[in-house]
């Protein structure tokens, strides 16, 4: 964070200062809110969770050199105690961005958000200094502890914003106000709890609403593929700069195709020129974000060029998303199972049926949760999929959703062994262990509450000797 004293902090959270002999002491480390993470010059921050109270720690962290915990109590050590410590949390990110030179952009969008938040990271960080959320922590808490870790040497600030209702990307651009907001799609995640792929468009396009007009600078980057998003034109005063693969947009991409080990290549076009791209990440839904990426780069005033380059030494800086893994008998492990929604799910499995030319694949896949009254058709669709791309095995996992994975699958004509339905992770452990083959393709795809990271993890050590790195 940029050094600010304690006085100043106070003054900004409308906090009381306790325990503090000198106000005039600066935070010079982060703003942290994991004891562990504390490191000499920390501001702690004390939140109260159903697992444990910040509070708690706050004689460990003062003596592991954090200069002051910001909490909702006197803690015996100094402390700014303020009404509630999140408002806080984002008064001063707010505080901190207003004076930093840096130029924030905003990104939100039903899927793909981290996979193409990593990329213009990437691609901007090639450019100049760039802080940027690390994994999912897109919320109200995550967001602005990714602002505070900006210093006055940061030029790109790049922020990924969740929504699980309306208004909650209005609060969070109304702490980090962008400059760039990006909008990527309007799917199915989180249908049942919006109520419908209306409301989750109004809710996504909070995001340009808070961009400031276009001769102040403001820019809002959109899908021109996706209905939903393109309408939000109208909601914003910002210059609008369209992305997609339809002829109309502003940045586009031709000569789509998948190499033989299923990573995509086009021809990138912007307004100022046109560049080829051959990406290092899996899948051809990755060309909709390098299209995104560029856009928003290209705004920013990187060349095609530079951007081509940029997108084709790109790899994956998040866990469980695409992640690959080859073991030395041959078996290639992907692992995407951080989460799942119909559309990546739909991604993932053309990216299975790329990458498995020639091959047997499996899908090893789990519920999709938040769903709703989609829920059934939903997962009926994702198994009716995995027959329609020649998936060899389906392995769906866990309850009621599994199984309606395994009824589309049979309804579309799996009809033998081609798929299965088992109880949990081990079993799915188990059933592979049993039957995977030099040079198969596997799959691992769910919700994240599911947690089948474990059978992907389990099986890339699977008749190793050591760790065999992921790609």
């Amino acid at each position: 964070m940029i050094a600010l004293s304690l006085a100043e902090i106070a003054a900004v959270v409308g906090g009381q200062t306790h325990g503090i002999p000198d106000t005039s002491v600066t935070v010079t480390g982060p703003v942290v809110r994991d004891s562990r993470e504390v490191v000499p010059g920390a501001l702690f921050v004390a939140f109260s969770g159903e697992r444990a109270d910040g509070h708690d720690f706050a004689e460990a962290v003062v003596a592991a050199g954090a200069v002051a915990v910001l909490a909702t109590r006197p803690v015996g050590v100094p402390a700014i105690v303020v009404d509630d410590v999140q408002s806080a949390l984002g008064a001063l990110a707010r505080h901190v961005v207003e004076r930093l030179g840096a130029t924030l952009v905003g990104l939100t969008g039903s899927a793909g958000k981290t996979s193409t938040k990593d990329l213009i990271a990437q691609v901007l960080g090639g450019k100049a200094p760039t802080v940027f959320t690390p994994g999912s922590l897109n919320n109200e808490i995550g967001l602005p502890l990714t602002a505070l870790s900006a210093t006055e040497e940061t030029k790109f600030l790049v922020l990924e914003m969740g929504a699980r209702g309306i208004g909650h990307i209005r609060y969070l651009a109304g702490l980090t106000p962008p400059k760039v907001g990006l909008v990527l799609n309007v799917g199915s995640a989180h249908i049942g709890e919006f109520g419908g792929r209306e409301q989750i468009a109004q809710a996504k396009g909070e995001l340009v609403e808070a961009l400031p007009p276009a001769e102040e600078g403001g820019v809002a980057v959109l899908n021109a593929d996706d209905p939903l998003v393109r309408a939000m034109a109208s909601r914003t005063r910002a210059k609008v700069v369209l992305f997609g693969e339809s002829a109309e947009a502003d940045v586009r991409a031709e000569n789509v195709r998948l190499t033989d080990s299923g990573q995509p290549a086009f021809r990138l076009h912007t307004p100022s020129g046109a560049s080829d791209v051959t990406m290092r990440l899996y899948g051809e839904h990755h060309v909709s974000n390098a299209l995104a990426a560029a856009a928003v780069a290209h705004e920013l005033g990187m060349s095609a060029n530079e951007i081509a380059t940029a997108l084709s030494e790109a790899g994956s800086l998040s866990r469980w998303r695409m992640e690959v893994t080859e073991r030395p008998d041959g078996v290639t492990i992907v692992n995407d199972a951080y989460n799942a929604n119909p559309e990546s799910m739909r991604a993932a499995l053309k990216a299975l049926a790329a990458m498995g030319k020639g091959r047997r694949t499996w899908a090893v896949l789990g519920k999709m949760a938040e769903l709703g009254d989609e829920a059934l058709a939903e997962h009926d669709a994702v198994g009716r999929l995995a027959v329609r791309l020649n998936v060899s095995k389906l392995v769906a996992v866990g309850g009621i959703e599994a199984s309606w994975l395994q009824l589309g699958a049979y309804n579309e004509g799996s009809w033998g062994e081609e798929s299965v339905h088992v109880s949990d992770a081990q079993a799915a452990i188990d059933l592979l262990r049993s039957e995977l083959r030099p040079g198969d393709v596997v799959l691992v795809k769910a919700s994240r509450s599911v947690g089948l990271e474990s059978v992907a993890q389990t099986l890339a050590s699977a008749g190793t000797e050591g760790e065999v790195a992921a790609r």
